[in-house]
């Protein structure tokens, strides 16, 4: 027979809501691309929402302003772990409690392996896996106070399947979804679910370079015949944090069109 988990000391706890219902969601770079549409949905379904970026633009800027004692916006480093971790304390004291995190940030460098410099190589590794599981820890501890929450972890394809140029960030990936798994056996006594959604090709900064050849290539070899809008890797995501998915936890929801099948 295990032994029951082991509560987090009371410092780590989050204190209590000021008598405000509504949930809360931390959201990672979420001042664009996939990051600022699901701000923005979870705020319109009524969630309060705390995120950040390197450094504040127009969509933040406007939010901050009409979002009222809702909206959290704060500029931090993925390479920073200590600024990860005050900004997570911050979204605490702010609101109360701590209900979601979408680790949705990441650094995509594409390169031929033998040409990477170990500098390049540990910055991969610290935005694109350290981030996400320092972030996560941070706010699990904030959640076990509150009797449960909800992570999801954003990966990619390449976890998944090999492309050239992208090495590291495919290993990075991959222990992402290594992460989520077991992180989902060790908390779900706790009421916490830890998913993953591993988006195919769409149309973000991620590959608003990729040539018209190559789209044209990825397309072509998508059963479904193109590449997915933002707001359907927002849908699949967002399913994963509501209440309709209340019992899966630890699974890993491919968003590819079909490329990976």
């Amino acid at each position: 027979m295990t032994a029951a988990p082991e509560q987090p000391a009371a410092a780590e706890r989050a204190p209590a809501a000021q008598g405000d219902p509504r949930p809360v969601a931390v959201v990672t770079g979420g001042s664009r691309g996939l990051g600022a549409v699901l701000v923005e949905r979870l705020l319109a379904e009524g969630w309060r929402v705390a995120t950040f970026s390197r450094t504040a633009n127009a969509f933040v800027e406007s939010l901050t302003e009409r979002g009222g004692d809702g909206f959290l916006w704060q500029p931090a480093d993925l390479h920073e772990p200590r600024a990860l971790r005050e900004f997570v304390a911050e979204a605490a004291r702010r609101f109360g409690r701590i209900d979601l995190l979408v680790n949705n940030a990441g650094v995509l460098h594409q390169e031929l392996f033998l040409t990477l410099s170990p500098k390049r190589v540990d910055t991969l590794i610290a935005a694109n896996l350290l981030a996400p599981i320092t972030l996560a820890q941070a706010c699990a501890r904030v959640m076990t106070g509150n009797g449960g929450g909800t992570i999801v972890n954003v990966s990619s394809i390449n976890a998944i399947r090999g492309y050239r140029g992208v090495a590291v960030y495919s290993a990075a990936k991959a222990g992402l979804d290594g992460f989520s798994r077991s992180l989902a056996r060790e908390l779900g006594p706790f009421g916490i679910r830890v998913n993953t959604v591993v988006p195919g090709f769409f149309d973000s900064d991620m590959t608003e370079d990729v040539t018209p050849q190559n789209r044209e290539r990825i397309q072509r070899r998508t059963p479904l015949g193109r590449l997915a809008s933002v707001e359907e890797i927002a849908d699949a995501t967002l399913y994963l944090c509501s209440p309709r998915a209340s019992f899966i936890t630890g699974q890993t929801i491919v968003v590819d069109g079909g490329i990976t099948c």
